[in-house]
């Protein structure tokens, strides 16, 4: 049987740990899938010409118009590795106009584009896989739509961006300050000379939004996804967090509930005897609930060359199994059959329920506590925990800080404007979520 062609968008650092992969394990990789896979050309800059002719050896087509390599009669499958969404949204659907298969780690364009793509793919009967655009190298897309496909999945929570992980694991280890943090990943090449999309939450919910999808059926609705990002935790907050027995992770959270689904990225508090909470460094982690299983626990390298290439090659292997099989017979690329997606409610964070963590600067004198406790009684929030610090010398101030029991975040809301407005308090109170993410 002839090779399946394989075209290349950008072979810089995925597009090359993909080449390498397939060269490397050429031979494993046929007898898996059943025929050759082999790379015919590749779309690369021209400042990249002298770099890419190196690492392929002169063995392929090395053109500087993508848009030539989805259009040639020697490609069968494109894989998008440019990331951005323009020009690849446009590649992408000509790729499928042209009848071929698609393969991509481009987790913004599919978080955005994501309903567009599926709807043309499906009318035109080909398959865009994206395993390596969530988690690197970890095969989560796999293993929600088909390994986990008994179960109603209940919840999602996974550590799934390495920077803000190696960020929050120098401040916890170090005692870092954020700005050294970051400066320390930037260094290390670990973040972006402008790391927005990493540190604020974005990155983290583009992923959230295709894995909600799947484990959901509805749509991709990365426009309700809530983000907050890690810029203003302190190393203070940290380390309060360890006293009461937990670690403070970024976290994309979605849950499924009675009153619509939870989608949400932020700063949050977990137990320190939980697997995910031990998750350090560059690494990620997704813990899936279903109802059959109970807690699956993914974990690995969320990024890099020949991680995700892993999954590229993984996605080009699972094309090329499928490829002359009838659409109809195919696993949807969203898990559900596209007939069966429901557009259920994604709920704002005002209505999501958990617990949470707040801190204060509160005045050390009679009565501080009884108030705010008072105010929060109104409201109907209970306390689990509470630390109150002693006066630093000279310092007519001290850090209180509680965990709450579970609670609607707009109650929360209310009190801690609350909170603010009383004469005892100084400054803004501090409020991270919390997850027990526990079995139940």
């Amino acid at each position: 049987m002839k090779p399946i062609r394989v075209g290349l968008l950008g072979l810089g650092v995925v597009g090359g740990g993909t080449y390498a992969i397939l060269e490397r394990n050429r031979e494993e990789i046929a007898r898996r899938a059943g025929r050759e896979i082999r790379v015919t050309m590749a779309a690369i800059r021209e400042s990249d010409l002298a770099v890419a002719q190196k690492k392929t050896g002169g063995t392929i087509t090395l053109i500087h118009d993508p848009m030539a390599v989805v259009n040639s009669p020697d490609v069968d499958i494109v894989a998008e590795l440019m990331g951005g969404i323009h020009p690849a949204k446009e590649l992408v659907l000509q790729a499928i106009a042209q009848g071929k298969h698609v393969v991509t780690a481009n987790k913004a364009l599919l978080a955005l584009h994501g309903n567009e793509i599926f709807k043309a793919a499906h009318a035109k009967g080909v398959m865009v896989a994206f395993e390596a655009a969530v988690a690197g190298g970890i095969p989560i897309i796999k293993a929600l739509r088909e390994g986990l496909t008994a179960n109603r999945i209940e919840w999602i929570a996974g550590i799934i961006n390495g920077t803000s992980n190696f960020i929050l694991t120098s401040m916890r280890e170090h005692g870092a300050s954020f700005e050294d943090a970051l400066k320390q990943a930037q260094a290390l090449g670990y973040a972006e000379a402008d790391p927005t999309f990493d540190i604020e939450g974005i990155d983290a919910a583009h992923k959230l939004t295709i894995m909600a999808a799947i484990a959901f059926g509805i749509p991709m609705q990365f426009d309700r996804a809530y983000t907050e990002g890690i810029s203003k935790l302190t190393s203070k907050d940290i380390q309060y967090a360890e006293e009461f027995g937990y670690r403070i992770k970024l976290l994309g959270i979605t849950r499924r509930t009675a009153r619509g689904i939870e989608l949400r990225v932020h700063p949050t508090l977990i137990p320190a005897k939980r697997l995910i909470a031990n998750v350090e460094s560059v690494m990620n982690a997704i813990l899936v609930k279903g109802d059959a299983v109970g807690a699956t626990l993914y974990y690995g390298a969320g990024a890099g060359a020949e991680p995700t290439g892993s999954s590229v090659v993984a996605d080009l292997v699972d094309i090329t199994r499928m490829a002359t099989s009838d659409p109809g017979n195919r696993v949807p690329h969203l898990a559900f059959q596209p007939d069966q997606m429901h557009d259920d409610v994604v709920l704002p964070v005002t209505e999501i329920e958990t617990s949470y963590y707040l801190r204060m600067r509160a005045f050390d004198r009679p009565g501080v506590l009884a108030e705010v406790t008072r105010i929060l009684a109104d409201l109907g929030i209970s306390i689990e925990a509470m630390l109150q610090r002693e006066p630093e010398a000279g310092e007519e101030r001290v850090d209180v800080i509680m965990l709450t029991h579970q609670t609607i975040e707009r109650q929360i809301d209310q009190a801690i404007a609350k909170i603010e407005a009383l004469d005892s308090i100084s400054g803004p109170v501090t409020r991270i979520r919390l997850e027990p993410l526990g079995p139940a």
